[in-house]
């Protein structure tokens, strides 16, 4: 636990930080009249916070291709990479020592049929797996008046509208639809 909430605080530090600067340096080419130097550094900053995102939500991201797809080429390659590296690692240091019926590291025996990762109420997937909070509050504000019909089937009896550029301070999991569909921008 103190451990996750360590890489969440210093996530949470190189991306305020990151971002920041990111978008300062987009303002300045922005605005100079020619272009300016590129700045690695920031850029490296920003694709190594991009991983740990990745790589907390490893498990998650590759178990279906919708959330595969919505990573870059170079981002589902790192993926790819990451669960490779980390199932060699584990062959080599953990199943290697355990009797054959512990196949894999998605697997508790050789009696499951499927991975042991596709329950998500399995204790094991809730412990080994970070699952995205989608019940997390976010502050968003709509690009145009919406009402109950744009917001996820189920939730629309609890936010019947948004006004057009009001922020609004609201559960993640109600406004997901008209996000995807950019009608909504988190801040």
């Amino acid at each position: 636990m103190a451990l996750d909430s360590r890489t969440n605080s210093r996530s949470t530090l190189i991306s305020s930080t990151a971002v920041e600067l990111l978008k300062r340096a987009w303002r300045h080419e922005k605005s100079a009249p020619e272009i300016l130097q590129f700045k690695a550094s920031l850029v490296q900053r920003i694709k190594e916070h991009i991983e740990l995102v990745i790589e907390k939500y490893l498990f998650y991201i590759l178990k279906t291709d919708e959330y595969l797809n919505r990573l870059s080429k170079q981002e589902q390659m790192f993926a790819r990479r990451c669960t490779d590296d980390l199932g060699r690692h584990l062959d080599d240091t953990v199943l290697a020592k355990l009797p054959d019926n512990y196949p894999s590291m998605l697997k508790q025996s050789i009696t499951s049929e499927e991975d042991d990762m596709d329950v998500p109420t399995k204790n094991c997937y809730r412990e080994f797996v970070y699952l995205p909070r989608l019940d997390t509050f976010v502050i968003c504000e709509a690009k145009q008046y919406l009402c109950s019909l744009d917001f996820e089937p189920g939730y629309s009896m609890k936010i019947t509208e948004m006004e057009r550029d009001l922020l609004t301070f609201v559960c993640y999991k109600f406004i997901k639809k008209p996000l995807e569909n950019g009608k909504i921008g988190l801040m």
